[in-house]
């Protein structure tokens, strides 16, 4: 038997990775891609599922695509919920940091790819709520939060570490 849920708010489901090598993380700041909503944003990788993919399929497909490097580990940190992130959807992301990788990296169609120490990372024009959760990377627990904004105005978040 198959129960099927229909949800009145549409949502994405998507992943967000950060690779490290070296007490530095890959980021990627946004400024290629035309009415893109994070223009001018440092990011990690990642992107929206495609049809059938696992967590893990979508990141790995996801930094093949924007990088070139091909991940030898994930690591699932957690899950953040942003109740209608883009005015419209509700959007969940898999956060994972990614260890070990192989391959050479290549230009983003999306933005400019760089390596930034991991003690600056907080100093770069990130979304406000990355810089809360971007410190949970080094931590043990798994975390699962919700991060509210409102047009693009960070408002609150709420977590639990399991």
């Amino acid at each position: 038997m198959c129960l099927s849920i229909e949800l009145e708010t549409p949502m994405k489901i998507a992943t967000l990775c950060y690779l490290r090598k070296d007490e530095h993380t890959l980021m990627l700041h946004r400024v290629k891609k035309e009415n893109d909503m994070h223009a001018g944003k440092w990011n990690g990788l990642g992107g929206k599922f495609e049809p059938g993919e696992s967590p893990e399929e979508c990141a790995r497909r996801e930094i093949l695509e924007e990088c070139g490097l091909i991940p030898n580990a994930l690591i699932l940190k957690g899950i953040i919920t942003f109740p209608a992130f883009d005015a419209i959807d509700d959007w969940y992301t898999f956060i994972f940091l990614v260890p070990e990788f192989d391959g050479q990296m290549i230009d983003s169609d999306e933005g400019n790819l760089e390596w930034i120490p991991n003690d600056e990372l907080l100093d770069l024009n990130l979304w406000a709520g990355d810089r809360v959760f971007l410190p949970w990377l080094d931590q043990e627990e798994f975390f699962s939060g919700k991060f509210v904004y409102d047009r693009g105005e960070f408002v609150d978040y709420e977590v639990s570490f399991y």
